[in-house]
């Protein structure tokens, strides 16, 4: 091998891993998205990523470019680095750590970096170790890792911890089963961490808006993630990559099985019995109506900042004389009361609202005797019946094609899965905040409030 060659196939990730394909025998046809994972695991060994969760597809090379390839190419370059993988069973793990110490003892792999060998004791598939100081331990997420750590103590890469596939999709729809994989995850994963620096990379389908992706994403961990979501048809009904699965045949298999196919295909899990709220029933707006009666604002609120607690949220919504009700912002922080209170004085000067609803319970008390005697005009309510019963009751405004979200909005993603997976979805402040928003509005007449433009004051 020429040796601009070898610089080439040693420093580029997806280079590493087409050439131990095809010195095996195999062609390994290169699509889109193996670049953007391939970029992504970069980013991870160069230290600018330290949590990603990659969802992706079933039998579109994860393992292989995560796992299999992604290891000895990194054991290459850091050939001390601690790798511990994990899979939904030992015996997946086992395989795939198998597959990861062969490529490290090929031919073409000594070709590359022919200082790397592995020890002479290095015969077990679920634990093999090099002899510069490297390891690599397997197990699955129903097995035990103590007394195992990934990652070298140093700032630079030292080897991570891989999570891949960690619930097997016959046992998603089990409560017990995706409660043993958070706690596992809880308990035993981030604990084998050997330092702060050390990477940890959650790559699987989408099988439940529960399972460890959602919990992760939803800040169940307290960590910021790095999030790669890749669609087997994206936003223009295009599919992810032809050589595997053609437009027709995804569409297909959407129509066969639409719970399982938004899950696993589409990285959107929603919940089987399709919520309260339709998604049909969603009309759309690109710009808002010339006649405006009024504007409002309708806060949730919560006192605790961190990411796994509830966010404060602030729906604004605009009210036609002919009762259409356009939500024309959702604001979600998580902050501070004096944060939370310094963002509905700014939002009210932003969109001018004739009325501020805020929930009567918690901070919302406090913020509703703080700014009561200001120009905000502040409305107090307290809710007269459980969240289930609230939304279910406005349910009909969105079913009567009343409610107009914008055709894109940074939140609008978000707010949407929010509705539509309640009473399952990790949250439901949007949700409050909408059925809070619309009850008041419903119970108003038409000329109840002076219109926009003249706010009203307390």
């Amino acid at each position: 091998m020429l040796k601009n060659q070898r610089i080439k196939v040693c420093s580029d990730f997806l280079s590493f891993t087409r050439y131990c394909c095809e010195r095996g025998g195999r062609k390994f046809f290169v699509n889109w998205h193996h670049r953007v994972i391939a970029d992504t695991l970069m980013q991870v060994v160069r230290g600018e990523i330290k949590r990603l969760i990659i969802n992706i597809p079933p039998r579109y090379s994860k393992s292989e470019l995560t796992v299999v390839n992604f290891i000895p190419w990194c054991l290459g370059l850091y050939p001390d680095s601690e790798f511990i993988y994990i899979s939904y069973s030992k015996r997946v793990a086992a395989k795939h750590a198998y597959l990861a110490r062969a490529v490290v003892k090929s031919e073409g792999y000594r070709e590359l970096f022919g200082d790397v060998s592995l020890m002479e004791d290095s015969k077990a598939k679920d634990e093999w170790r090099t002899k510069q100081g490297g390891i690599v331990y397997a197990s699955g997420s129903d097995g035990t890792i103590t007394g195992y750590g990934a990652g070298k103590m140093r700032e630079g890469f030292g080897g991570c911890i891989i999570f891949d596939d960690p619930l097997k999709a016959g046992e998603a729809e089990s409560p017990i089963q995706r409660e043993n994989v958070l706690e596992f995850y809880q308990s035993t994963v981030e604990s084998r961490c050997n330092t702060p620096h050390t990477p940890i990379i959650v790559i699987m389908q989408r099988l439940h808006h529960n399972d460890l992706s959602g919990f992760l994403l939803n800040g169940g961990s307290g960590d910021e993630w790095h999030h790669l979501k890749i669609p087997a048809i994206n936003d223009d009904g295009e599919e992810l990559w032809t050589f595997k699965h053609s437009i027709d045949d995804l569409l297909k298999m959407k129509a066969a099985n639409p719970y399982h196919f938004s899950g696993q295909y589409q990285q959107e899990p929603t919940p089987k019995e399709g919520g309260i709220i339709k998604s049909e029933w969603f009309e759309r707006y690109r710009v808002l109506p010339a006649e405006k009666l009024r504007i409002i604002q309708s806060w949730d609120t919560a006192y605790k900042p961190k990411l796994q607690n509830d966010p404060s949220v602030c729906t604004t919504w605009l009210q036609t004389s002919g009762n259409k009700f356009y939500l024309l912002d959702c604001f979600v922080i998580r902050a501070e009361y004096p944060e939370v209170k310094r963002y509905v004085q700014s939002l009210f000067e932003k969109f001018k609202p004739q009325a501020v609803l805020i929930e009567d319970k918690a901070s919302g008390q406090s913020l509703i005797q703080e700014l009561r005697h200001t120009r905000i005009p502040i409305i107090a309510i307290l809710p007269e019946s459980d969240k289930i019963t609230r939304l279910n009751s406005v349910s009909t405004m969105f079913e009567a094609r009343q409610v107009y979200l914008p055709e894109s909005a940074p939140w609008l993603a978000d707010y949407e899965h929010e509705l539509l997976s309640f009473p399952l979805a990790a949250h439901d402040d949007q949700v409050d905040s909408t059925s809070q928003a619309l009850e008041w509005l419903r119970s108003k007449s038409t000329n109840a409030l002076p219109k926009v433009g003249t706010p009203r004051t307390f």
